[in-house]
């Protein structure tokens, strides 16, 4: 059984789902072909996947049918740095599946990749053989053709699909996506905008174009949904919404994500959404590789970051063996190195706040600066694993980025007189 894009763009064209709106908006579902209705109770709010979309399914006979393609793929991390990666229908991650519990879906999967493939449904009950781990579950998909998954969703929550087959090599270069699964019966308490976030490794070395999947821990770009900050884009909200941030972990590190300005409530996982009774209120949340979380949180104004809390992760480029250079003085080094490079700059004499700047400098080919992107006061200190969460009184339908927050007067840290004489020394240490 073969497909080819045309057939795909055809299939799965049929219906697409509806984008997410304010509270008042209904939540509607994908419209089904006519005289293919779809199960009772199958209403839902969207999810919105940053940098990527939601993969467009039909009605066949009561079942929801989807249409993965696992092929290589052209990828830009950010400007300046793509790679040849492999993914799912033209990107990476993969669109995200979106269903409700009861339905009964199949999945469609084209393999066109130059070696064998599988799919798995990560933390989905299911029938053993459609767990999708090559060998132990099923046959691989070879290049060339397509396998059907079908089952009927028992759960819900925030899950995740990857490759059982090759894993090592498949998902280091990008072979990952994710499976949101809404509950049959709507939420008690129900989110305004949800927003879903898979984040990831690479070892994308300068002056190459694929990643390398031999690497186990020196990894130097660090991305949510694989874009590297500035390219991720900002996660936009209106003052006093209930928001909900699902974030997945199929890297080869575990992440403590930090949200600025904001406590909010751990919520759910692949579990399902959890109990009331035992959400648990935190800044920071550790999500563990394979594993998901839900953030739900009321937005509060202004423009916050939201980040790995691994000093590294919020860095591009990073590498284990760079010397550190902490207070060394490179004058006479500069002077020399310059009559041999010219236009090289040495840096981390006094800190590494100098990469923030290296944009303007030219690096070895495909790679970036530690640090990029820029702010209303300056270069952002922070590149890799991180975003902006925007939050504004008032906001386009279409809640596109509304551009840097205006601070109320008063309201922003400023210079004082540098005059100001240092505090005093404390107490127990002044001589008499």
């Amino acid at each position: 059984m073969k497909f080819s894009r045309r057939h795909l763009m055809l299939g799965t064209g049929a219906a697409t789902l509806a984008t997410l709106g304010s509270r008042s908006d209904a939540a509607v579902a994908a419209p089904p072909p006519p005289g293919h209705e779809p199960p009772a109770g199958a209403a839902f709010r969207p999810v919105t996947t940053l940098n990527g979309r939601t993969l467009e399914h039909r009605w066949v006979d009561g079942v929801k049918e989807f249409h993965l393609v696992a092929e290589e793929i052209e990828h830009e991390f950010a400007p300046g740095c793509r790679a040849k990666c492999w993914g799912y229908n033209g990107s990476t991650p993969g669109p995200t599946i979106e269903a409700v519990e009861g339905d009964r879906v199949r999945i469609l999967v084209t393999n066109h990749l130059p070696e064998e493939t599988t799919i798995h449904w990560h933390g989905i009950l299911l029938p053993s053989g459609m767990d999708g781990v090559s060998g132990l579950n099923q046959p691989p998909i070879p290049p060339g053709e397509t396998y059907a998954y079908e089952f009927t969703l028992r759960q819900h929550g925030t899950h995740m699909y990857h490759p059982h087959a090759d894993e090592l090599v498949q998902m280091a270069v990008g072979m990952m996506g994710m499976f949101i699964i809404h509950p049959q019966n709507g939420e008690s308490e129900a989110v305004d905008r949800d927003f879903v976030i898979l984040l990831h490794n690479w070892a994308l070395h300068p002056g190459t174009h694929r990643p390398d999947p031999s690497i186990m821990t020196d990894f130097d770009l660090w991305t949510m949904n694989s874009k590297v900050f500035p390219a991720i884009e900002p996660m936009v909200v209106r003052t006093g919404q209930r928001v909900r941030i699902r974030l997945g972990n199929l890297s080869m590190w575990n992440h403590p994500m930090h949200l600025h300005g904001h406590r909010f409530w751990v919520t759910g996982s692949d579990g399902g959404r959890w109990p009331r009774a035992i959400w648990r209120p935190e800044v920071t949340e550790l999500v563990a590789v394979g594993q998901t979380r839900d953030l739900e949180f009321v937005a509060t104004p202004g423009d916050w970051a939201f980040h790995c809390h691994m000093a590294h992760h919020t860095m591009n480029a990073m590498g284990h063996r760079v010397p550190n250079t902490l207070g060394v003085d490179q004058a006479a080094l500069q002077s020399r190195l310059s009559a041999l490079l010219p236009g090289s700059m040495s840096m981390g004499q006094n800190g590494m706040a100098e990469e923030a700047a290296m944009g303007n400098m030219k690096g070895p080919s495909n790679t970036l600066p530690m640090m990029l992107g820029a702010g209303p006061f300056g270069n952002v200190g922070m590149g890799g694993m991180f975003t902006v969460l925007k939050v504004r009184d008032h906001l386009a339908d279409n809640h596109s980025d509304p551009g840097w927050y205006r601070h109320p007067a008063g309201t922003v840290a400023h210079r004082v007189d540098s005059a100001t004489p240092a505090p005093s020394a404390h107490p127990d240490t002044v001589r008499k």
